[in-house]
């Protein structure tokens, strides 16, 4: 409700199971109450059943599906082919997860045929691509991830948490593998790397890049939010729907929102005092330096100065931020080991610890990763969301009329009453009675009364009219899509079966592939996770991309602290790395 408030056209969430995120399910009641909050502003409300499906749980994902659509869901997420076919019938749309690994041509235009009308693609992709797949396949709607947390592996292609503590991705259970500290070592036993994070990757930031994404044919801007805080929600909806409006009043012939709603704020948006990791555009303008976060996979902040003086229980910091007791601050010591503090008490630009950090220095590079009081501001309501509208007023032969226009639609309502002549004008008193919308969502910006109408129209009937209409439209839906199901076409070859990620009867028998099991389900000998990431490039050691020429000798192995070894494959004409359990 806080991410509508402060400006999302859409929201997803998980249902009470089969979601992406096991940890994060949602009554179906509470859903249904989303779908009622949503609705009148013109918002869509998308549910995550996002699994891949065992043939135990199929009846119990047809009954969740049944319950969705009865909520008033407008879209399921899916990434399971037994669940689309269970749509059939469903007045939902359905959109492509991410887990479906869609970064082709090839693949987007398969999933439109089988009746898909959104895919929501790789987060890998460069803008090249997308423009690619956009004009091939113009009638699908694009959706892409712009802001929040990176998974290192293309998404459903990820089999390291099953292999490693037997929690699958593809049933909503990671353990986060990619944020564990390895050490690098090359076909010898010589150790390249030790202990740093080398499959943690920054956090994503695209709010900058926008119009770049709109201009190749993306249509849904998609902010990632699992497990984040209710800060986390309304600063980033809110800074993206303020840049997503500045976009559209440079562009009005050419973009405009899928909701509606003017919202005004309490506070300025700011993505640094957000929940991160540091950021990165990722591979949008292709390769990049800059996208991984090997010294720690935790939130270090914004930078807010450099340690300056130091006494033994307390130290000043040379810079412009201002400081609040409770701040959390971090900095990276001389091992390049995230230390983190609380200031228990602030006097000025003097901090004073709990507990005096070890390795603090003068000249240290202080970051703050908890912001006191931002998160006060932010505990507060902080937004309010209205649409404004446009009444106009006639009288008919048999009473009166009152309309609505919101944009470019129109609402209208009859009501019968007797003409009277007013003995005094009536213009003042109707304008302020139509406009006595009080805490509705609705706020009139203009009443349309004709020349020469001196109808005399009742207080109580006024109120009437302005309480049906609001009624009326807060009531409107767009009519739901009716999913068609096509019989699907031979989707793209993989180099291993267990990378279909089918778990179940019903989704074999759709593919036509018998003998098909998941990598949960069976196993399987091919890599347990597929990067764009590459090691060898972040070190400096991709001669492809003008690094130096690496000296040691492959094939490299990421060891982790209990001495379990992954082996690494490097292929270059793909500029994909593989990682493989050895």
């Amino acid at each position: 409700m806080a991410a509508i408030d402060h400006g999302a056209d859409a929201v997803y969430i998980g249902a009470p199971c089969f979601g992406a995120r096991a940890a994060v399910g949602n009554s179906v009641d509470d859903i249904r109450k989303l779908c009622d909050y949503a609705h009148p502003f013109g918002a869509k409300v998308y549910v995550t059943v996002n699994t891949i499906v065992y043939d135990d749980e199929l009846d119990a994902t047809r009954r969740l599906l049944q319950a969705l659509s009865e909520a008033g869901v407008d879209a399921i997420l899916v990434q399971d082919m037994a669940v689309l076919q269970m749509m059939r019938s469903l007045p939902m749309a359905a959109h492509a997860s991410t887990q479906t690994d869609n970064r082709s041509v090839e693949k987007v235009k398969w999933l439109h045929d089988i009746g898909f009308s959104r895919v929501v693609l790789a987060r890998e992709l460069s803008l090249d691509e997308i423009r690619e797949i956009h004009s091939q396949e113009p009638d699908v709607e694009l959706e892409v991830f712009v802001h929040g947390a990176l998974c290192v592996s293309y998404s459903g292609l990820c089999y390291a948490s099953q292999y490693c503590f037997a929690r699958s991705a593809n049933r909503g259970a990671c353990a986060q593998f990619c944020r564990m500290k390895f050490s690098l070592q090359d076909a010898k036993g010589r150790e390249v790397v030790r202990d740093r994070y080398l499959l943690s990757l920054k956090d994503m930031n695209r709010i900058d890049h926008l119009e770049n994404l709109a201009e190749v044919g993306v249509s849904s801007f998609k902010i990632e939010g699992r497990l984040k805080n209710l800060s986390y929600v309304k600063n980033v909806t809110a800074a993206y729907s303020q840049r997503l409006n500045a976009l559209i009043r440079r562009h009005p012939d050419l973009y405009c929102r899928s909701s509606q709603g003017v919202c005004s704020y309490t506070f300025t948006p700011d993505l640094n005092r957000t929940f991160n990791r540091g950021y990165t555009t990722y591979f949008l303008h292709g390769r990049i330096p800059d996208i991984a976060s090997m010294d720690t996979p935790k939130a270090m902040g914004a930078f807010v100065g450099m340690v300056k003086e130091i006494r033994h229980d307390s130290f000043n910091v040379a810079g412009v931020a201002s400081f609040a007791n409770g701040d959390g601050l971090c900095f990276l010591d001389e091992a390049r080991q995230l230390i983190g503090f609380r200031a228990n008490k602030v006097v000025g630009n003097r901090i004073y610890p709990y507990r005096m950090p070890q390795g603090l220095k003068p000249g240290t590079r202080l970051y703050r990763n908890n912001d006191q009081e931002f998160d006060r501001l932010m505990s507060k309501p902080s937004a309010e969301r209205r649409i404004p509208i446009c009444m106009t007023l006639r009288d008919v032969a048999d009473g009166f009329e009152l309309s609505a226009s919101i944009h470019d639609k129109k609402y209208t309502l009859h009501y019968p009453a007797a003409l009277q002549q007013a003995q005094k004008p009536p213009h003042d008193n109707i304008i302020r009675q139509l406009t006595k919308l009080g805490d509705t969502i609705y706020v009139c910006e203009a009443v349309d009364i004709p020349a020469g109408f001196n109808y005399f129209i009742p207080n109580s009937l006024l109120s009437d009219m302005r309480r049906q209409l609001v009624e009326k439209l807060v009531s409107q839906r767009e009519e739901p899509l009716q999913l068609d199901v096509a019989k699907p076409s031979a989707c793209a070859p993989y180099a291993y079966p267990y990378l279909y990620n089918i778990a179940n009867q019903m989704a074999r028998d759709f593919y036509g592939a018998k003998g098909l099991s998941a990598y949960e389900l069976k196993g399987g000998d091919g890599p347990i996770m597929q990067c764009r990431h590459c090691i060898r490039y972040a070190l400096g050691y991709c001669v492809k991309h003008g690094g130096q020429r690496p000296v040691w000798q492959e094939p490299l192995s990421l060891i982790l602290g209990d001495g379990r070894r992954f082996t690494l494959e490097f292929d270059c004409r793909n500029c994909q790395m593989n990682v493989y359990a050895s």
